[in-house]
């Protein structure tokens, strides 16, 4: 592994053939930072060089870079995360993804999905990211809670985003995802099951849901250490689970991965890239990549992002190449956390044998050979891959 953002050079590697292939846009802005969120944004007074439109042009140079390096193969999916990538605007996001055509090519059936903030987004972006070929919006919405996004310093209005889901829909996105956290200090049990239903009443075919976790460095974390608010307690985020889940499964929605739910055939196809073998380039600061069996990542600060491409080189500030042993790891934490399941055969002898006793424990059971996690079993997801590996 490298970590000087100078000098870090690839290794050869080669696309794995069949693996589906992503292409991932990390858009580093924000109007605002959010207390929670640890991901690598910028609002504008934290960048003195790198606006939308410099970011757009060295982005085209990562792009092209990435195809030749790779070969070209077409994308099967794109993904604009960030970020608030509805903060480009239409003629950016349009933008990116005809460079994306350009450099890579799309398939026929390909996925495009962005990311987007309710306060960004309008019924003319939206007519316009469906014009221009994009096929998925996935919102931020959180709760309809006005406490709960004040405490996680949101900035919409608590009916903004399901609004702008029906905007989505209106311009003719068959699939729309309205994502939500649970957990946040103050939040009650009627708060999730009124954002539930809220979703639901949406007319959207996916909804996440993620528990809050406290990251260190975020405002957040500050205001838990000073004692203002409350750290997450498990036993509480292990009922407002058990909530969303039973709300959205009566309401149609299957879950596919322990944190995502869909109606059918509204699962997120890059996003099970990522868990279940895929491969992707991963563009702007910050992104990570994976292919072969390489990943490595990109220097996360904007300016270092562009100076590095100026020079026609590679934004990489390390890598790894996985072993046997680290691609089998990986091949465990991931795929059990699919509602189709874990690969009995993947499981080494004594992985068999400790499946056994997981299954006896009510946490998996056996469907057409492969390894499911049950209802409890999802809840303590993380415990049983300890339990398989170790």
């Amino acid at each position: 592994m490298t970590a000087n953002p100078a000098a870090v050079g690839l290794p050869d590697m080669q696309l794995t053939p069949g693996a589906p292939f992503g292409v991932y846009v990390h858009v580093p802005f924000c109007l605002t930072r959010c207390g929670y969120c640890d991901f690598n944004t910028y609002t504008p007074a934290e960048l003195g060089g790198v606006n939308p439109d410099a970011w757009l042009g060295v982005l085209g140079s990562e792009l092209e870079l990435a195809a030749a390096r790779l070969g070209g193969p077409t994308a099967d999916t794109v993904f604009l995360g960030g970020g608030t990538p509805s903060l480009l605007g239409a003629e950016r996001l349009c933008a990116v993804l005809d460079t994306v055509r350009q450099q890579f090519g799309l398939a026929a059936d390909a996925e495009v999905t962005t990311e987007a903030n309710p306060e960004s987004t309008s019924p003319e972006l939206f007519a316009a990211l469906r014009s221009a070929g994009y096929t998925r919006v996935s919102l931020g919405m959180q709760s309809v809670s006005p406490r709960v996004l004040g405490t996680l310093d949101r900035v919409h209005s608590p009916g903004r985003a399901v609004a702008a889901a029906g905007e989505a829909l209106a311009a003719g996105f068959d699939h729309v995802s309205l994502d939500l956290i649970y957990g946040t200090p103050g939040e009650s049990d009627d708060d999730l099951r009124r954002s539930v239903d809220a979703a639901i009443d949406a007319g959207v075919d996916h909804v996440s849901a993620y528990a809050l976790v406290v990251e260190e460095g975020t405002a957040l974390a500050r205001r838990v250490r000073r004692g203002e608010l409350a750290a997450p307690d498990d036993d509480v985020l292990a009922h407002r689970y058990e909530i969303a889940d039973e709300l959205l499964r009566a309401a149609g929605f299957d879950w596919y991965e322990v944190s995502n739910w869909s109606r059918p055939g509204g699962q997120c196809r890059h996003n099970l890239g990522y868990w279940d073998g895929g491969q992707w380039w991963g563009a702007g600061p910050g992104a990570h990549s994976y292919v072969g069996n390489t990943r490595w990542w990109n220097v996360k600060h904007p300016n270092t992002y562009a100076a590095l491409l100026a020079d026609a080189a590679l934004p990489v500030a390390g890598f790894e190449q996985l072993d046997a042993d680290a691609l089998h790891t990986e091949d465990v934490l991931l795929k059990i956390r699919l509602r189709r399941g874990l690969p009995l055969d993947l499981l080494e002898a004594a992985e068999r044998e400790r499946a056994a006793v997981a299954i006896a424990d009510g946490l998996v059971v056996t469907e057409d050979e492969r390894l499911v996690l049950t209802d409890r079993g999802r809840l303590l997801a993380d415990a049983v891959v300890r339990a398989l590996l170790d």
